[in-house]
């Protein structure tokens, strides 16, 4: 578990992206677009952070098979 921090911050970032989905899909209201503008660059970093979040995320996936409790 020496990813601890990496781990946390990701799921956090990972998080952040699945809520705005969320607002996007219930309400058609974009927060990060609302935030730092439609497509600016820095809405466009939030997308990026939030895809290579969740693609990091994807390793849990391979992780879970690792632990013996």
């Amino acid at each position: 578990m020496g990813n601890k921090f990496l781990d946390c911050t990701a799921l956090t970032i990972a998080i952040i992206g699945a809520v705005n989905w969320g607002l996007i899909g219930l309400f058609r209201f974009d927060l990060v677009a609302f935030i730092f503008g439609d497509m600016s660059w820095l809405s466009r970093i939030v997308y990026v952070l939030v895809g290579l979040c969740g693609l990091y995320l994807l390793t849990f996936y391979m992780r879970l098979g690792d632990r013996e409790e």
